[in-house]
């Protein structure tokens, strides 16, 4: 007989893989109604971004481009709990977020194996869960795969594409000439950390050596902030079913070129005090299968700005083709080639084409090999992740496929529900409440207007923020009273403050923090009968740009009295919106039990004191 356990689960969304995509798209769904689980087969969060491979969350260039919504509020979490950028740290600010999500299931160290097939419908997937000896069997209503090696595509018929297109099918000028199979590779990162004193480095006796500068061409920029994203191999390979072999590589690469830098580069005097702090054991992936949609986003829909009328999350790096040769190409590892920042990617490139209840979001999302080389990066994949669960959830709720919110009056809700999240559509407004619309909006300061012109972030020579300081007043006036059910509140985070967790430690590292120019301590009054203002609600310690206040009051006028910021003498506000209903979206924080607490919890038979073998031998009369 089986000791195998087996668990059977009903959900309305199920997302397989819990990187930065996964993530959100398991957020926004949870947050939007839907009842949600978050399979991912590590035993932490963050994919690409997690302590196990570290690399950079890269994202749209331009200095008011920042992806926001969900992406920015983890980031701030980080820089309120992790000033020091520890990434143990990190891996406890996504496990929070995550574990204590209402509305939202994680299974960790569970990896999907199976689906179970209902027509072009998927029925339910099997997991097999590592940790608890434990197979799962969920059902829900929508899948999103976010699995990056497209996992759903292996198990089930569902339309997928690997490798580059020929430069004549999409009249893609930085693709071959012949179609291929080849990727960009895996990348297995390493990360050091300056000292006081000189550290010496034995390499292991496997590593590759690395003699000459000649060894490693175009790649080697000194020490100290050093990104090696460049310890590349793989893309000629299968980067799944090779992914232990191309590890196995990475790691005599890995061992090997810190051996260079310490015992054989010329400038080695420079890295006398650096050590070897982490070297990965994981690899992270760029690209192998990617979902056919209704819309394969190209290169040329990148260039022309990605004007869709079902834009749903933008991009705006470059798009960056690494050679598949990774490390073995001595050429320059990858070519920048130009893409213009924002773009918009379409909902259509987020659904199957062929599944009917399927979606997907980070680099595995509906595009050529040569738009992929820009979407990859995890802060657009990120913010894909969002659109998807957004959309996911809102096929739960209206009882609907995701094709149905490709277009019309779905489609306008979701797109409303995103820039409502703090999510930034380029090209489109967020519609502001109509109690907000009735107002007469004024008080102190300057350009009051702008708080409710659906534009949340500055563009280049275009600020779309009230200006302050602190005490000054912004104020409501309604003709008559009105009942408030709530407040909605943009500020400024500095979305030109990328945000990144570190990919080396000098000795004298500066501290990142809250950005200074978040509003941190605030009021908002109400006027009564006798033209007075009360306090009706008051924050302390804010640090999120978007922060939604609940409320209930009736009144004639309202205002809000920014008290304190972050550091910055000057205050800055995108929005505030008086609402006439209020969705808790964001979980109030809760402080974790006492200990004491826990141990009233447990029956007191189980907290007495062993008995010793003497004990034991004196009662029953046996010798110990």
């Amino acid at each position: 007989m089986s000791l195998l356990h087996h668990e059977t689960h009903e959900f309305d969304v199920c997302v397989i893989g819990g990187g930065m995509a996964g993530m959100c798209a398991a957020l926004a769904a949870a947050r939007n109604g839907a009842k949600t689980a978050l399979v991912h087969d590590r035993p932490v969060f963050g994919g690409n971004a997690s302590s196990e491979v570290r690399m950079w969350i890269c994202g749209a260039h331009g200095k008011h481009n920042k992806e926001t919504g969900l992406l920015e509020e983890i980031q701030l979490e980080n820089q309120y709990q992790n000033p020091s950028l520890n990434y143990s740290i990190w891996d406890g600010v996504l496990y929070g977020k995550i574990h204590f999500q209402p509305n939202l299931t994680p299974l960790l160290n569970c990896s999907c194996t199976d689906a179970a097939m209902d027509g072009d419908r998927i029925v339910s997937i099997t997991a097999w869960q590592l940790t608890s000896q434990t197979w799962h069997t969920i059902h829900a209503r929508q899948f999103i795969d976010c699995s990056g090696d497209s996992i759903l595509a292996a198990v089930t018929p569902a339309q997928f594409r690997v490798g580059r297109e020929a430069r004549s099918e999409f009249d893609e000028d930085i693709e071959p000439a012949v179609a291929d199979s080849k990727t960009m590779g895996n990348s297995l990162l390493i990360q050091l950390r300056r000292t006081d004193e000189p550290q010496s480095f034995i390499p292991p006796r496997w590593a590759y050596r690395f003699t000459r500068p000649e060894d490693l061409p175009h790649r080697m920029h000194g020490v100290n902030g050093t990104n090696f994203w460049w310890i590349e191999l793989g893309g000629l390979d299968d980067t799944i079913r090779d992914a232990e072999a191309i590890r196995d590589e990475l790691m005599r690469v890995g061992y090997g070129v810190w051996d260079y830098i310490k015992n054989h580069a010329p400038e080695r005097d420079k890295a006398e005090n650096w050590a070897l702090e982490w070297i990965g054991s994981l690899p992270g992936k760029r690209e192998n299968r990617r979902y056919v949609g209704d819309h394969i986003l190209t290169q040329n829909d990148v260039r022309a700005g990605g004007a869709f009328d079902d834009t749903v999350a933008y991009g705006g790096w470059s798009m960056d083709d690494h050679h598949p040769a990774g490390l073995l190409y001595p050429g320059k590892p990858t070519i920048f080639h130009p893409a213009p920042s924002p773009y918009g990617i379409p909902y259509r490139s987020l659904y199957s084409r062929n599944i009917a209840n399927l979606l997907f979001a980070g680099r595995n999302i509906s595009v050529t090999h040569a738009a992929l080389s820009s979407t990859r990066v995890m802060a657009t994949c990120a913010v894909i992740g969002q659109a998807a669960g957004t959309a996911a959830a809102q096929c739960a709720r209206q009882n609907c496929d995701p094709r149905s919110l490709s277009s019309g009056p779905r489609l306008r809700e979701m797109q409303q529900t995103l820039m409502d999240d703090d999510c930034w559509l380029p090209g489109l407004r967020r519609e502001v409440s109509c109690l907000a619309q009735s107002a007469t909006l004024g008080g102190e300061g300057q350009d009051a207007p702008l708080l409710r012109d659906g534009l949340e972030r500055d563009r280049p020579d275009e600020s779309h923020a009230w200006v302050g300081v602190v005490g000054s007043a912004i104020e409501y006036h309604w003709n008559h009273a009105v009942r408030l059910a709530g407040v909605r509140f943009t500020f400024d985070s500095n979305l030109a403050h990328l945000k990144r967790m570190p990919c080396s430690y000098p000795q004298n590292g500066g501290r990142c923090a809250v950005p200074g120019s978040l509003v941190k301590r605030f009021r908002i009054e109400a006027m009564d009968d006798a033209r007075r203002w009360n306090t009706v609600y008051r924050e302390e310690n804010n640090y999120q740009r978007l922060a939604r206040v609940p409320l209930t009051v009736e009144t004639s006028a309202l205002r809000f009295v920014p008290e304190k910021t972050w550091g910055d003498e000057e205050v800055r506000v995108f929005a505030f919106e008086p609402l006439e209903t209020y969705e808790p979206k964001i979980p109030q924080a809760v402080d974790g039990p006492h200990i004491s607490d826990v141990r009233a919890n447990v029956d007191a038979a189980h907290l007495a004191p062993p008995e010793s073998g003497l004990e034991s031998a004196a009662k029953t009369g046996h010798s110990a």
